[in-house]
């Protein structure tokens, strides 16, 4: 079968959804010296998550590597082909063509450093070394920083539950006119409808985050890992009218080639990040000045910066760290533009 119609065949099974109850929680993904590195499960069921979600949170654990950086195997010289069938050119949500199947080169296979993404960080301002390159990363359509020429921000949010702080990130947002991608998980859908709809009204982007936030590193059947990315496409569009878009973030940044394949087959574009905070324990925020710090520090040109919905620091920075950007010479560009890139 040509890549085309499989491709069509693929981003067809996106809007034939299957609704499956569930509850879901958001692990984070941030730093403590450097190495960024996402670890731990969240994933439950019934009327009890949203708390246990919250209290959950704390058993998040980020790794602190010792700094050393991490050997990966050296990658074909060839730019990755800018391969699209006449059929692929097909788009789908939101005018955002799906991810298809390249043609890799023969006897290659990715290898990542780790299954559990990680950022290795150099001086200020430098675009931090990765599980694996950008340019192997682009072979499955998998991304973790843009163009370094160019000062431009990518600005995603992981959704896991709803706690107050997702309208002043909204209105942060809306105020800069900054477009931001929100990965969001079967449970953020079915208690925080009305936030999914306005982040469509807005005119932002909504991702796939998984319905019930497991490790999908440990799961390598096609159908079970389909489910979970089906589920959010189907509950989104029964709250919002909308299709989603084909961007998928792997719960805690855990995943591995395999992972990278099916969600490729799938249409999916894997998102990882280039630049985060430990802003995921609600009950232990980092503070304004250490945040601020931190963010701006670390910046780069072609971030792709996550922050976490159920932050109240980021709900509190989030209007003063957008206008230090800019004072730095960055601007805010949609994920569309990065893949498509």
């Amino acid at each position: 079968m040509k890549h085309g119609k499989k491709a069509l065949k693929l981003a067809a099974g996106l809007l034939s959804l299957v609704l499956a109850a569930g509850l879901a929680g958001c692990a984070g993904a941030g730093d403590e010296a450097g190495r960024e590195e996402g670890a731990g499960q969240l994933q439950t069921s019934g009327a009890e998550a949203g708390d246990l979600l919250r209290r959950a949170s704390a058993l998040d654990v980020f790794g602190e590597e010792n700094g050393e950086e991490q050997s990966q195997e050296s990658s074909p010289e060839s730019d990755v082909p800018a391969q699209r069938d006449s059929e692929a050119a097909e788009e789908v949500s939101g005018q955002i063509p799906p991810a298809t199947v390249k043609e890799r080169p023969q006897g290659w296979t990715l290898k990542l450093a780790s299954e559990d993404w990680g950022l290795s960080f150099g001086e200020p301002g430098a675009v931090p070394v990765g599980n694996a390159t950008a340019q192997d990363l682009a072979w499955y359509d998998a991304y973790y920083v843009g163009e370094e020429s160019e000062k431009v921000i990518y600005l995603t949010f992981d959704c896991g539950y709803e706690n107050g702080n997702t309208q002043p990130i909204l209105d942060a947002l809306k105020k800069h006119q900054a477009p931001a991608t929100f990965f969001v998980v079967g449970h953020f859908l079915e208690t925080a409808p009305d936030m999914a709809r306005r982040m469509v009204e807005d005119g932002h982007t909504v991702g796939n985050h998984t319905y019930h936030h497991p490790d999908m590193s440990a799961i390598s059947d096609m159908e079970a890992f389909q489910k979970e990315m089906d589920d959010v496409a189907g509950l989104f569009r029964e709250v919002t009218g909308a299709e989603l878009s084909p961007f998928y973030r792997p719960p805690q940044g855990k995943c591995n080639t395999r992972n990278l394949e099916m969600a490729q087959e799938l249409g999916y574009y894997t998102i990882f990040w280039s630049l985060a905070h430990v802003d995921w324990i609600t009950d232990s925020q980092p503070g304004h000045d250490e945040s601020i710090e931190k963010l701006t520090n670390r910046i780069h040109p072609g971030a792709v910066v996550l922050l976490h919905n159920t932050s109240s620091t980021n709900g509190e920075i989030l209007d003063e760290l957008l206008t230090k950007w800019e004072e730095m010479g960055y601007s805010f560009r949609p994920l569309a533009e990065l893949v498509s890139g």
